[in-house]
């Protein structure tokens, strides 16, 4: 199977990528499934090889590379079995301080975060009581003098508890004085270092997959004024632009899981033989496959549009969105038709296949479920009346 249907600028970065990831067989992934733990080996590889500062200009210590590398790299880590889960919010909320953070922050926190002494790995956007209605959250950030008091709650913020720092959106403006729906709303950059314990507790969730989660709670949690990420105010706005990366991001690595079934399922049903024949001569077999690899590919055009988009400084909510629920419904008929072809195989693990069968299950829902990416499209694409 070739890796991509174009001339592939970034194929040295996959090779490096491959090279570093066969030094985390499928044994290391399932001890930690086991015992829900952190890859800490794993991320700190990446981090020493400049992976997880692709994103981070030169002058602060990074690669400055564009998107579509970053894309690349988290394909490849999942295409080789491993899990870019761990680590991979780094990259999509980079943009955000990037493109919006004040000049002390990037000093002081950037080369700090290539060099893997400070972890950006937790984002706190999502809430108990309004889900995916970020506009309807309820953590308040009320200013006094040269600080801020943050009383909250925020759900599904993975990787907290292996974080030096989160992106949290939080209400400075109370939402009825709010003159719209997307106003009001603040970004700043939390130190958990400073405020664990002291206003900030950390719960784990322990969830179906081995993903890090948490629910985080503020309790009258105190944070300097120069937290704030650029205007008070206009944190939604900020939040977009990382928004449409991280779909972008999600996208490749679900079509890394793809890659990853379809390959592990190809090889198998050349080498079963049943019947005195290979399965793989079974158009039972053959069809879902070939259905599931043209998904993805589909899908991984998508990516590509989204990120040259992306990184012409356009705004590609449209591409975004449809790679995202593209590549995760691929990646599931991917997983799907590798589980029928390996039959009870597939549920053992030591293949692997059940355990990447649940990592990648996720996408469907998180970090956007694929109805709202719906709505979006019939909404803003289409131009259809907004639903309820």
């Amino acid at each position: 199977m070739q890796d991509t249907l174009r001339p592939d600028p970034h194929a040295e970065i996959k090779e490096e990528v491959r090279k570093l990831c066969a030094k985390f067989p499928g044994e290391y992934w399932r001890r930690l499934d086991q015992e829900r733990g952190y890859p800490t080996e794993f991320v700190q590889a990446l981090t020493e090889a400049g992976y997880l500062a692709a994103l981070i200009p030169e002058e602060y210590g990074g690669a400055g590379l564009k998107l579509s590398a970053a894309a690349a790299i988290l394909e490849t880590v999942q295409a080789e079995g491993c899990n870019g889960a761990a680590c991979h919010a780094q990259m999509y909320i980079m943009g955000t301080i990037l493109r919006h953070g004040s000049a002390q922050q990037k000093k002081t926190y950037l080369p700090k975060i290539a060099t893997g002494e400070l972890r950006l790995q937790a984002f706190g956007v999502t809430e108990p009581t309004s889900g995916t209605d970020t506009t309807s959250l309820r953590t308040f950030a009320r200013k006094e003098g040269d600080h801020y008091i943050v009383n909250g709650q925020k759900v599904w913020t993975s990787r907290a508890e292996h974080s030096d720092l989160m992106l949290l959106l939080a209400r400075t403006t109370p939402r009825e004085q709010a003159k719209t729906r997307t106003e009001g709303l603040s970004t700043f950059i939390v130190d958990m270092r400073q405020v664990l314990g002291k206003g900030l507790t950390i719960r784990p969730i322990r969830t179906m997959m081995n993903h890090n989660s948490t629910e985080v709670f503020f309790d009258n949690m105190q944070i300097p004024a120069d937290s704030l990420v650029g205007v008070e105010g206009r944190g939604f706005r900020y939040i977009l632009d990382g928004m449409n990366a991280e779909r972008l991001l999600i996208a490749a690595e679900c079509i890394g899981d793809a890659k990853w079934f379809l390959r592990k399922a190809s090889d198998y049903a050349r080498d079963r033989h049943v019947f005195g024949r290979p399965i793989g001569q079974n158009q039972g077999i053959q069809f879902p496959l070939a259905r599931a690899y043209a998904q993805m590919r589909a899908a991984e055009l998508m990516v590509q549009a989204g990120c040259e988009k992306f990184e012409a400084g356009e705004t590609p909510g449209e591409e975004a969105n449809m790679a995202k629920m593209l590549a995760a419904e691929a990646s599931w008929a991917a997983g799907e038709a590798c589980i029928q072809t390996h039959g009870g195989f597939g549920f053992a693990e030591e293949y692997d296949i059940e355990r990447k069968f649940r990592e990648t299950r996720l996408y469907q829902v998180a970090p956007i479920s694929t109805n709202l990416i719906l709505s979006y499209i019939a909404e803003h694409v289409l131009g259809l009346p907004r639903s309820y």
